[in-house]
């Protein structure tokens, strides 16, 4: 089994993506890329048909570069024929002590002759006949010992690659240990040690919220314990048995999960669920006159009056007036991904969060109310949570639970469809009634070559609350958590999968890198950087923002945390600064003037004013704005290195950006792990203002189809204040990140000719 070394231990990219139609979709774009890591290799002695543990198996394998290696030793032509000198003795008793005895001679091999052998092995790891006679007349060695080398050069790369799936394994399961250690701890604080029962002491009974949060935190544990399962991979047909009995133990035990919690069964939680896919079904295919396309702005609007007629109203009112707004949007999308990983993805909840990190901010599996039938999961329903939230903590987030219920309509169609429950926010948390889901969901359609048309339905019930007014059109008109934000990012990643599988890459897409594996490792590295952008900046509940004012007026918030054993984040106190401005500059212009590196210097406190060189560029969509680049700043003092991530598409854009190690940059350039490169993001996050309006003139040229209006600016800056975790932040941290903050937008400003925005 073979292992790409470049892989983080908690690793973004799933191989369920890994599908041929991915890897050769761009095949007839991308040309000539040759693949290759960098490790250093170390010696060993394959006799031949002993390559691997699969007998004349042919393996897959990771390469790994040996430029820094020894000179390797192989076997000469004397082992394979003649088996070197031979000693006699002569016994005056005759017996078996006169044979013969062998004595192998070795052979090592030169740095000119391991650098041509390398050299053919990035390009071919298994070479021909042809090819080895070739290569051993250039190098004036025997074929045989061409092929042995290139036998052992594989299995050395084989071996390394099962030691460090072990390795990462091993870690993993330690983790969910002491997790499920210091879980069980506090469960047993919280009870009597004599009868069991919940003691009354106001230190030791858990609250309904923190009893919430370890079954979250449960769910999450069963589902990495189970993924663990299945790539270890060392069950018995015994244990099979046993884990079929667990089964149905855990599906009895969360019957009573519902009955017990939601006074709910089954047959009411699928009542209800069938109930919303048949409406989902008429959502996604009714035109006129349940949706009206809007003649200004394209977008189709929901007829309410027509809705409540085909569908009724569950809305209660007090005095005439509803509960709750509605937002209700529906678009439709072409997106390349085959359906059966598109409908895991919707399925697993951790795929499900790295697919939409824009939008998603917490998510859990609370509760498996159906598997569904085999790998398919047709038929599956689910108990999730959800925290929904925005780029900028100026705008709080949604919280939300609901049934997910996944089934296969015919042979080319599929739906997911969610719908809240009457009770069980009840039970959980009050406050969470402020939001619910009607049936939302998506119809996922087959199409050839790997694409799938996906219909997206988003119907919501939420009570009206306090929204700044910078952001009060944007989010009142559904927008920010409209069908049309969840098929953009939808569309974005699934583009951004495509050409990261890509295995033929063109030279204009990937300036800078060598290596496929150095390709790779880098989208990676910029993949979590951008991730860890988007936690970091939003008003979860993960965070306390604390208000302060610039000294230019704009408002800031301000958050701490601390990094106790993070390796991908600097150990320490980190602190947050995030500041939101709306400026009269279409968000496409504002895009590309913060990622082009000509220009960096008009706004860039970092780059003192210098020149910015890019090192490496890589473009990971159709959108050239979307791509992943290693800059270098110089100055007189000295030349830092920064990774920048930019994104965009047809709602948001984003440029998170982040200084790096040089040395460590250069070792991921070359192929190697970046799970353990900290790094500490800082970036920008563009929206448009939601004032949608006609077109200033009438015309076919696009540069000339400019509207009126602005954009949403969230700038966000986190620095190390302490590498101390036990220390504070101080208020010369604060007053110098305010500092930063206001300096870097009064440079936006004044370059954009926005001073009075």
């Amino acid at each position: 089994m073979g292992v790409d070394m470049s892989n983080p231990p908690n690793s973004h990219i799933k191989d369920f993506f890994a599908s041929p139609a991915l890897s050769l979709s761009l095949a007839g774009i991308f040309r000539g890329a040759n693949v290759c890591n960098g490790e250093a290799a170390a010696s060993m002695e394959v006799e031949e048909g002993e390559e691997g543990s699969g007998g004349g198996r042919r393996e897959e394998t990771v390469e790994i570069s040996s430029e820094n290696s020894g000179p390797m030793r192989s076997k000469s032509d004397d082992d394979f024929e003649g088996e070197g000198e031979h000693d006699h003795e002569d016994d005056d008793d005759g017996d078996d002590k006169n044979k013969k005895k062998k004595r192998k001679k070795y052979h090592r091999h030169t740095a000119e002759q391991i650098r041509e052998m390398e050299a053919l092995f990035k390009e071919s790891p298994h070479p021909d006949e042809k090819q080895r006679q070739q290569l051993s007349k250039q190098l004036g060695l025997a074929p045989r010992q061409v092929k042995f080398w290139f036998q052992n050069r594989r299995t050395q790369i084989k071996a390394i690659q099962e030691r460090h799936e072990n390795s990462l394994l091993k870690s993993e399961m330690d983790k969910l240990r002491e997790d499920n250690k210091s879980m069980r701890e506090t469960i047993n604080k919280a009870c009597c040690p004599n009868c069991g029962t919940a003691t009354t002491s106001r230190d030791a009974a858990l609250t309904s919220t923190e009893e919430q949060q370890l079954r979250i935190e449960n769910a999450k544990l069963k589902a990495e314990v189970e993924k663990l399962r299945a790539v270890v991979g060392k069950s018995s047909p015994g244990a099979t048995a046993s884990c079929s009995a667990g089964n149905e133990q855990e599906n009895r035990s969360s019957l009573d999960f519902y009955t017990g919690i939601f006074g709910l069964d089954k047959s009411r939680i699928m009542e209800t669920a069938n109930q919303a896919m048949e409406e989902l079904k008429k959502m996604a295919t009714a035109g006129e006159p349940l949706w009206i396309r809007s003649v200004e702005t394209g977008r189709e609007i929901l007829n309410y009056d027509e809705y409540t007629k085909v569908f009724g109203s569950e809305d209660s009112s007090i005095n005439g007036r509803p509960k709750r707004s509605i937002e209700a949007s529906r678009e439709t999308g072409v997106v390349f991904i085959d359906v059966p990983r598109l409908v895991q993805s919707f399925m697993d909840v951790d795929q499900w969060k790295e697919m939409f990190p824009c939008l998603i901010s917490k998510a859990a599996t609370v509760d498996v109310i159906c598997n569904g039938e085999g790998a398919s999961r047709n038929g599956a329903v689910q108990l999730m949570f959800a925290e929904v939230q925005m780029l900028t903590p100026m705008v709080p987030t949604r919280e939300v639970y609901f049934v997910r219920y996944c089934k296969q309509l015919n042979a080319e169609q599929w739906a997911i469809v969610d719908v809240s429950i009457d009770k069980v926010e009840d039970n959980i948390d009050a406050s969470l009634v402020k939001c619910r889901k009607r049936p939302s969901g998506c119809i996922i359609e087959d199409k050839s070559n790997g694409h799938c048309k996906v219909i997206w339905v988003e119907h919501l019930q939420c009570q009206k609350s306090t929204v700044h007014t910078m952001y009060r059109t944007v989010v009142h008109s559904g927008l920010t958590f409209g069908a049309r934000h969840w098929m953009a990012t939808l569309q974005l990643q699934c583009e951004r999968l495509v050409f990261f599988m890509a295995t033929n890459v063109p030279t204009k897409d990937s300036t800078g890198v060598a290596t496929l594996a150095g390709r790779k490792s880098i989208l990676k590295l910029a993949q979590r950087m951008t991730w860890s952008f988007c936690r970091a900046i939003c008003a979860s509940s993960y965070h306390t923002w604390n208000k302060v004012s610039s000294k230019t007026g704009e408002d800031i918030r301000v958050s701490s945390r601390k990094n106790l054993n993070d390796p991908g984040e600097p150990v320490g106190v980190i602190l947050c600064a995030v500041s939101s401005v709306w400026l009269p500059v279409v968000p496409h212009i504002l895009f590309d003037f913060l990622r082009d590196e000509a220009r960096r210097n008009e706004w860039d406190i970092m780059s003192n004013g210098g020149p910015v060189q890019t090192i490496a560029n890589l473009i990971k969509g159709q959108d050239r704005g979307n791509a992943a680049a290693i800059l270098k700043m110089k100055s007189k003092e000295n030349n830092m290195w920064v990774l920048q991530d930019s994104c965009t598409n047809a709602y948001e854009s984003m440029i998170v950006y982040a200084p790096v190690d040089t040395n460590g940059m250069q070792s991921v350039i070359t192929g190697c792990d970046s799970s353990n490169l900290a790094i500490l993001p800082s970036g920008f996050s563009i929206l448009p203002d939601g004032h949608e309006s006609r077109p200033l003139v009438i015309t076919s040229r696009q540069e000339e189809r400019s509207t009126e209006g602005g954009c949403l600016l969230t700038i966000a800056f986190q620095i190390l204040t302490n590498t101390s975790p036990t220390a504070k932040p101080t208020m010369e941290s604060v007053d110098s990140i305010n500092t930063l903050i206001s300096c870097t937008l009064k440079n936006i400003k004044t370059s954009l000719q926005c001073e009075d925005s």
